[in-house]
């Protein structure tokens, strides 16, 4: 087996360029266009050569290698947004790639037919099966600290006068969500010693029941620790809605604009803009 093993080993090696050069050929002609278009060509160029050195690497046994090579290269390819099909797919193709070439030269034959094709499946499967677990953590991970880092800019409450707050929202509300904001609402205007606290739902593309019951209640929220709360960025599709659904809003003050409402906030708090002339 051994023998056999430095065989493909020095085979690999020496035609290493013209096996880069058919696989890069092979899979684009097979990818999906996003997996093409998400990167330039130099830049497919050299991740493709990256991925064959890693396979290079794990069929030489440099297993730490290998595993610091396939750690980085996971990383990567989740970056430029790589599906793992993609991947696997890759695999299997410089498999039968090296396979075919092989058989072409000569130096798999009659003989050692059989031998080769179990030595490949010795090879292959288990860095394939390496290759699915260490991509699928990789994903995880990333997907989590983008979880982490959409939550800690979900909601910020932004002081924009001396207590005057406003809360911009954007995107969908579920109920995770609006914990989120409940949460970030009471600390933020504690925090700020907020007078007013302004949220605005410019952003927010559906107000159904659900959200209007969510916002309701982060309005009750922030009265109970003595600010008040003020609903802007109302657009008339919205307010349409609102009025169809029987929503009521009397409880707080509503804008149609942030402009508009922080206009009100600074009435509230004793205080309005001045325009000032120019100096003569």
């Amino acid at each position: 087996m051994e023998i056999i093993n430095k065989v493909i080993v020095n085979y690999i090696q020496e035609h290493k360029h013209e096996i880069l050069k058919e696989w890069i050929e092979s899979t684009k002609e097979t990818a999906e266009d996003r997996v093409i278009k998400a990167v330039s060509d130099q830049v497919f160029t050299v991740t493709s050569g990256e991925f064959i050195d890693l396979i290079i690497s794990n069929i030489k046994g440099m297993k730490d290698d290998f595993n610091a090579k396939l750690s980085d290269f996971a990383e990567k390819v989740v970056r430029l947004g790589w599906p793992l099909t993609f991947v696997t797919r890759g695999l299997h193709t410089f498999e039968r790639i090296v396979f075919n070439r092989m058989e072409e030269s000569g130096t798999i034959n009659r003989e050692n037919q059989m031998d080769m094709v179990h030595q490949f499946d010795d090879w292959f499967t288990p860095m394939n099966n390496e290759i699915v677990s260490v991509y699928s953590a990789t994903w995880e991970k990333t997907v989590s600290l983008q979880k982490m880092a959409l939550q800690e800019l979900s909601a910020p409450l932004i002081p924009v006068f001396e207590g005057i707050s406003v809360m911009p929202l954007v995107g969908t509300i579920d109920t995770e969500r609006a914990k989120q904001i409940m949460e970030n609402l009471l600390k933020g205007a504690v925090k700020h010693h907020a007078q007013v606290v302004l949220i605005d739902i410019t952003g927010v593309p559906v107000v159904d029941t659900m959200v209007a019951h969510h916002i309701i209640r982060a309005a009750e929220a922030v009265r109970l620790i003595g600010a008040k709360c003020m609903l802007v960025g109302i657009r008339p599709e919205i307010a349409q809605t609102i009025v169809n659904l029987g929503i009521n809003l009397n409880q707080f003050t509503t804008k149609s604009t942030l402009k508009k409402g922080i206009e009100a906030a600074l009435h509230l708090t004793n205080r309005e803009i001045v325009e000032t002339g120019g100096a003569m």
